[in-house]
């Protein structure tokens, strides 16, 4: 069979359409002025009046985390009006792509915020699923609102005094990411000029015990604390050595402190500190970063060290320093640069746990960009050496977990449709055993079931289409930093590729792509219906010889793809809108423009007419699943007749089935014919043959072994026979 003309008039139609993709958001990507991240003068190359409105002048930066001031001329004098800031100098929280939104923003004198602008991101479902305008239009949600509130996403609670956001539908991870970074940073900055008052906190009552402990000790019971940073944590060639390796401890505990210091130096320490001051010390024991900061300077603020107590914020001055000249714990380790610094803040309590915070710049690999970055680690005194032991301390969840507990139902369902799914299929031999060619409803009903749900309630419902996009993020996460947060924020993304992942190596790829993606159950389902309604006389197949080239094109996208997102993780994302998904479910084709609506509907339609064009040929995900199921666990059953029997090759929709009767299991969907074939006496020619054998000479018909033949007939000798 010729390569039919109206596939390929299809396909260059298409090709012709792609270029279109290229209209790119405003802000995606978008080269910012390198004086932004570093200038005192923030507003000189930002355009803060669009956040402050009203402002006439601004400040330099001030403060720690910073933050400008802005002023209105009144009477030949400056009166302040608010505030602005940029949210990386506060803030790393990554969104969906695992990087920030840049976002700047404005709050006026009363703690109320005044404007919002995404300055930069690189979020693909804003640059080719879903407007960028949605991203502006849920910002604006924030204006007039109070700092101090509690703003979620999601329905407003007035009996838990929770104000609630509307969400984008299909960018969930992305607006929780913005709702962390909107109250991060106006927080940060209303404590520090005021507007929201310190957390007052129960000082601490310390019990003494007389015990000097060594180091070891120290750290096995949580006195002394690590935080090492590795150099691909910050966009630099993973090394043998870490970026920076720090401990810290805190010394106003009477035991702790003269484990440390000794009981002199310990002594005179306390001596010099005022009520309700505390004393923590730092010695770094390798790596090749500062953390005084080498723009330090007399007056100063050490910049990339910082202690935070829930929403409080610690910073040290050149004057809450101390020189820290040696450890006397025994096995201390040497250390190449050390302080003590001092918190002068009555907020601060040691009863309550704290982090210590290394501030610094991560460097964009792909771009050379530098974004701001902190680590920090948790420290909490044992509760031996407070007085009632630790004091019960609720911690918000994480915002993952909150959506978690507020889609819990929704979460619950999808998890139920994915394990009867999966055990339906573990249990396909006796589904097949029940269906013939002529009957197939024992399994089709399951499997068209599982595709009208998959179609309704997990793509068009829950908007749980996985992606390329996804295997992008995820490789270049474990290549250089991975967050379980990110991933854990969309839950039925995180369940749906735990489920792939487990099918995958347990029978294929064929059991998601076949039963369980929106997109290629949405593509079946209209050929299954072309065929319903008269339309199965222009349906047809490739030819065996242009299938096997053409079904090569997906792995090419594939590696592609993969190989530009090393280049450029933007222009990946863009490229991989060769995926319809979210024209077809994220965003909808009537709202989008019309390439990408044309692009998805050609696929679609197409459909009608070719079975699952998309998934065999083009589908850089089913390529990416396909490779792993090579090296499945378990396989669907062939007889030795298969070789030279084409039975099953003709009727199989995937064309999985070469012409030695071997099935590709990285081609296979697992629509289960061949097996129902395969059990079925009427249909399975070698079958076929031996019960009309068996018929012909009067023998019993036995029931058919897991091999796929009769059960033997075994003779009896006379012997055996008289005695029965």
């Amino acid at each position: 069979m010729k390569f039919p003309a109206v596939f390929r008039n299809i396909l260059l139609s298409l090709a012709l359409i792609l270029p279109a993709f290229a209209a790119l958001a405003d802000a995606y990507e978008a080269k910012l002025p390198d004086e932004l991240a570093t200038s005192p003068k923030m507003c000189d190359y930002v355009a803060c009046t669009e956040v402050l409105p009203g402002a006439t002048s601004f400040s330099e930066r001030k403060g720690q985390p910073p933050y400008v001031e802005g002023y209105v001329e009144e009477n030949g004098e400056k009166r302040k009006i608010g505030y602005v800031m940029l949210s990386t100098d506060i803030t790393d929280t990554p969104a969906y792509s695992g990087k920030p939104v840049v976002t700047l923003i404005g709050m006026d004198t009363a703690g109320r915020f005044t404007g919002v602008k995404v300055l930069k991101h690189s979020e693909p479902i804003l640059l080719l699923g879903i407007p960028e305008s949605a991203l502006i239009g849920f910002n604006q949600q924030y204006l007039g609102k109070f700092v101090g509130d509690n703003i979620e996403i999601g329905q407003s609670r007035p009996e838990e005094n929770i104000i609630g956001l509307d969400a984008i539908s299909g960018a969930t991870v992305t607006v929780i990411a913005q709702n962390q970074v909107m109250m991060t940073s106006g927080t940060n900055v209303a404590r520090q000029v005021g507007i929201l008052k310190p957390t007052v906190r129960e000082p601490a009552k310390f019990v003494e015990t007389g015990v000097k402990s060594d180091w070891a000790t120290l750290v096995d019971e949580g006195s002394v604390q690590r935080l090492v940073v590795t150099p691909e944590q910050v966009g630099l060639p993973r090394g043998g050595k870490p970026f920076i390796d720090l401990w810290f401890g805190y010394l106003n505990q009477p035991d702790v402190g003269r484990a440390v210091l000794g009981d002199g130096p310990w002594r005179s320490l306390m001596s010099r500190l005022k009520e309700g001051e505390h004393a923590l010390f730092v010695i770094r024991t390798g790596g090749i970063e500062s953390f005084k900061g080498s723009g330090f300077v007399r007056g100063g603020i050490y910049d990339r060290v910082q202690v935070r107590q829930g929403a409080d914020s610690f910073t040290f001055r050149d004057l809450d320093a101390v020189n820290l000249y040696g450890l006397a714990a025994a096995g201390a380790p040497a250390f190449n640069e050390s302080s003590i610094f001092i918190i002068r803040s009555k907020a601060f309590s040691a009863a309550y746990p704290w982090k210590f915070v290394f501030l610094g710049n991560r460097v964009d690999r792909a771009t050379g960009t530098r974004s701001f970055v902190n680590f920090d680690s948790e420290y909490w005194l044992p509760e031996t050496y407070l007085e009632g032991g630790r004091p019960e301390v609720i911690k918000p969840d994480a915002p993952w977990v909150r959506v978690w507990k507020t889609r819990a139902v929704e979460i619950g369902l999808f998890a139920a449709l994915l394990i009867a799914v999966g055990t339906l299929y573990g249990f396909r031999d006796r589904l097949t055993r029940r269906a013939s060619r002529n009957n197939k409803w024992p399994v089709n009903i399951f499997k068209y079931s599982a595709w009208l749900i998959s179609i309704g309630f997990v793509g068009f419902g829950l908007l749980a289409q996985p992606s390329i996009t996804q295997v992008l993020t995820w490789f270049h996460a474990l290549l250089f930093q991975w967050t379980w947060e990110l991933f854990l924020t969309d839950p039925f993304i995180f369940l749906f590729w735990i489920f792939i992942i487990v099918t995958v190596f347990l029978w294929g790829r064929g059991l998601f792509c076949g039963w369980l993606c929106p997109f290629g159950s949405l593509s079946e389902l209209l050929y299954k219906l072309g065929g319903a309604v008269g339309l199965k006389r222009f349906q047809f197949q490739l030819s065996r010889k242009w299938h096997d080239r053409l079904k090569w094109v997906k792995y090419g996208v594939f590696f592609g793809l993969l190989a530009v997102s090393f280049f450029s993780m933007g222009l990946a994302e863009k490229l991989a809108e060769i995926e319809p998904f979210k024209t077809t479910f994220l965003v909808g084709m009537f709202n989008r423009s019309w390439p990408y609506t044309l692009f998805a509907a050609g696929l679609l339609g197409l459909s009608i007419f070719i079975e699952r064009p998309f998934c065999k040929y083009l589908c850089p995900l089913g390529a990416s699943l396909a490779m792993p199921s090579t090296f499945r666990w378990f396989g669907l059953d062939r007889k030795q007749e298969c070789s030279s029997c084409k039975a099953c090759a003709v009727g199989c929709g995937a064309q999985a089935i070469d012409a030695n009767g071997r099935i590709d299991h990285r081609e296979c969907l697992h629509c289960l014919d061949c097996m129902v074939l395969y059990t079925d006496c009427q249909a399975c020619p070698p079958l076929s043959q031996e019960r009309k054998r068996r018929t012909k000479a009067g023998l019993p018909l036995t029931p058919i072994g897991a091999d796929g033949y009769y059960v033997p007939i075994k003779p009896m000798s006379a012997d055996k026979a008289q005695a029965a």
